[in-house]
């Protein structure tokens, strides 16, 4: 048998699990892996310039490409450093492997330098988590990663190795039949429940398809728009099942909850039959959960059994991969004439649609015209990365999504700072399509020096800078519910980040005016080679609406600037 360092047969694992690109941060207990990476031709390595920013560009990397992502971090706090994106894979269920450096084994325990219990941190984070003692354990343990992060409910895994099991020398073998007790994870649906589903659906008067993430993460936008086809079925998505179905589509409804459209609320609130694909009822959309659809049967399918129920009771349970369960019940479900309820719906929309007033020139840009012209300008075919807050908001309500793995946003875990290294990940994905990052400029500014990576990897990632001076979100609720009470919220002191890109050796513009918009974002396609900033100066006190406070009821939405009225 051929014999190796552990560390070459870390890269050759990853290859041989087909991974070909990795985002990193070398240090003292991962510099074996680095060593060996050293000349390996079949692995590209992107330097990141801070762990997090590694994490969220491999998880970017998932989301946009449907592969597992991969991260390297040192011992310590490298490995601590990726806790937030490790925490966000899990929460929005990404396939990403993070692979980190440990102290040697005899030193575990010890409080070495940059010694820290990676595993016991994480495990709560992860569907697995384990350090690598025994040399001869670590190519299976590898395998095993890819494997678990990938199947079932996608998720991260991470493997610790210490530095001397990376330099020790074992003895390769081929890939065998994975043994992982008390994990087996659910493809197809039980078919009792399947026919019961089919049941349920032919006696529906009042048919939503509620759509999330898991139905993207399961390949499964084909099967979804034969079922919305053949049922002329309504659709509303999750923030992360955004073009599951299509958004431009007559029967997309678009986003529901706290910030959904009207009419997507209004489609849950009164249907009478919800099928949920991949949807995982999170309080961002019910609200308060009794009175959240409160005359709806329940079809739920999803591929992680501790969902069923959690949230929501279900009349027809499915555990299972949502493009299989779809595959099987699609032969069972008649085809279904448009109704009156569809009639009622469009009715709705009509009469409350998506609306916004644009501020005096001198107020500054509405950030939603910002977002509808992107989407004009780009045919609705970018991919769209977002950070945290109003602007993710506003891209979700305005950019419309044609295709499944387009719109890439921290949904469960609402990390600030996610979206230039997702971009980033993104970017590296997906070599040949423009790439946006739709960024306020207190997110921007937590993982802005990724503009060294995207520099040097000369990447064309466009970041469009919502420059409000506020953490708007936070303002927005501060404005409407604490009695504009502005506490910590003024970003007095921002920088020019125009110059702050072309420090780095991208290209920036200052857009001041909404006439200025569209020229902007036309000149910033011709950046190919370098990432470019646009300063978008947007008025300071817009707010998202549609809105519904935390824990609030349909009943309750404000659909527009609520001031003057009793705020409770």
């Amino acid at each position: 048998m051929e014999q190796l360092r552990g560390s070459e047969a870390v890269l050759r694992v990853l290859t041989e699990q087909g991974v070909e690109v990795v985002f990193g941060i070398p240090g003292g207990q991962i510099i074996p892996i680095y060593d060996s990476l050293w000349g390996y031709r079949e692995l590209r390595h992107v330097l990141c310039r801070h762990e997090q920013g590694a994490a969220l560009a491999a998880e970017g990397y998932a989301r946009a490409s449907g592969k597992v992502g991969v991260c390297f971090a040192t011992s310590g706090p490298g490995a601590t450093n990726l806790v937030t994106g490790i925490a966000n894979a899990m929460m929005d269920s990404i396939p990403l492997v993070a692979i980190t450096g440990q102290v040697r084994t005899a030193a575990i325990g010890r409080d070495s330098f940059q010694e820290a219990d990676v595993t016991g941190i994480t495990l709560p984070i992860t569907k697995h988590s384990r350090l690598v003692r025994d040399p001869n354990e670590l190519i299976d343990t590898l395998r095993e990663a890819f494997y678990v992060a990938a199947t079932g409910r996608p998720g991260p895994v991470l493997v610790d190795i210490p530095s001397d099991v990376s330099l020790s020398t074992i003895r390769w073998h081929e890939p065998g039949t994975l043994d992982l007790p008390g994990y087996r994870p659910i493809n197809e649906g039980n078919m009792r429940m399947v026919k019961r589903a089919a049941e349920v659906i032919r006696a529906a008067k009042k048919p939503i398809l509620y759509v999330g993430g898991g139905a993207i993460g399961a390949n499964a936008a084909e099967e979804v728009r034969e079922l919305a086809r053949r049922l002329n079925a309504y659709v509303v998505n999750t923030l992360l099942g955004k073009g599951a179905y299509p958004e431009t589509d007559r029967q997309s409804l678009g986003m529901p909850g706290m910030h959904g459209t009207y009419y997507a609320n209004h489609a849950l609130h009164h249907c009478d039959l919800m099928i949920a694909l991949g949807a995982r009822f999170d309080d961002r959309v019910t609200g308060d959960l009794s009175g959240f659809a409160p005359e709806a049967k329940v079809v739920h399918v999803d591929a992680d059994r501790a969902e069923i129920n959690k949230n929501r009771e279900a009349t027809v349970p499915i555990v299972g991969d949502v493009k299989t369960v779809l595959q099987q019940l699609l032969p069972l479900v008649a085809p279904r004439d448009r109704g009156v309820w569809e009639d009622e719906l469009d009715a709705v929309r009509e009469a409350h649609p998506l609306s916004y007033e644009h501020p005096p020139a001198e107020q500054g840009i509405a950030p939603q015209y910002i977002v509808e012209q992107l989407f004009e300008v780009t045919g609705g075919d970018a991919v769209i990365a977002t950070d945290v807050g109003q602007h993710q908001m506003w891209a979700a309500q305005h950019y419309r999504c044609r295709h499944p793995r387009q719109f890439l946003s921290s949904g469960g875990l609402g990390a600030m700072g996610y979206g230039f290294p997702a971009a980033i990940g993104a970017q590296v994905a997906c070599p040949d399509q423009p790439v946006f990052d739709i960024a306020g400029d207190g997110s921007i500014q937590m993982n802005i020096q990724e503009l060294a990576t995207a520099c040097i990897e000369r990447l064309p990632v466009k970041v469009l800078v919502f420059n409000n001076g506020w953490l708007g979100m936070v303002r927005q609720w501060q404005e409407l519910l604490y009695e504009h009470r502005y506490s910590g919220t003024s970003l007095v002191g921002n920088p020019d980040f125009v110059k702050v890109a072309e420090a780095y050796g991208g290209v920036g513009r200052r857009v001041e005016r909404a006439e200025e918009v569209r020229e902007a974002l036309e000149w910033s396609l011709t950046i190919t080679d370098r990432p470019c900033f646009l300063d978008l100066r947007v008025a300071a006190e817009a707010n998202v609406f549609p809105m519904i406070k935390a824990g609030g009821r349909f009943e309750e939405i404000w659909e527009t600037d609520p001031r003057g009225a009793d705020l409770g």
